[in-house]
């Protein structure tokens, strides 16, 4: 009697993790994104973006962002805002400073909202720059959105570079 309860069990767990399996999400692999066709283009171009920090590509950057790019610098003082024109100063000044960068995300959600696109990420950032005592590294671990517009076939970062 024993063994046959043991099987029915074993039967039934069988068949509902395999019910349960046909309805669990798909993640894009080593992120934390449903994987979609719309999911798997914005983190493509997000990738773009991770590279061209990588990379110190400021043209890639500058061609990635939207000409309507701002940043708040999240409160009120409007000295620390940021718009594509300054962006691009930034750029071509202070982020020239780092001498090496690696730059990892890992991705967490993606929301749309009207016509924006909301890319929630982790981001891992190590980079060389001049110290007193010479080159030294530093590192950085913090939580990011990237905001994106559809623009023609791709997008275009708004707001979080």
């Amino acid at each position: 009697m024993l063994c046959r309860q043991t099987k029915a069990v074993a039967s039934f767990l069988v068949v509902a993790s395999t019910v349960l399996a046909g309805c669990a999400t798909h993640y894009i692999p080593n992120t934390d994104v449903e994987d979609n066709d719309d999911n798997r283009k914005i983190i493509s171009f997000c990738e773009k973006y991770r590279n061209a920090v990588e990379s110190k590509n400021v043209g890639a950057l500058l061609q990635l962002a939207s000409p309507k790019y701002y940043e708040d610098g999240g409160n009120i003082d409007a000295a620390d805002d940021l718009d594509y024109a300054g962006l691009g100063e930034y750029l071509n000044g202070k982020f020239q400073d780092a001498r090496a960068i690696r730059y990892e995300i890992r991705y967490r959600r993606v929301l749309r909202e009207d016509d924006l696109i909301f890319v929630d990420y982790t981001f891992s950032a190590s980079y060389r720059i001049p110290g007193r005592k010479g080159e030294e590294w530093r590192r950085k671990v913090d939580d990011n959105r990237l905001e994106l517009v559809e623009h023609q076939d791709e997008y275009r970062i708004v707001a979080g570079m």
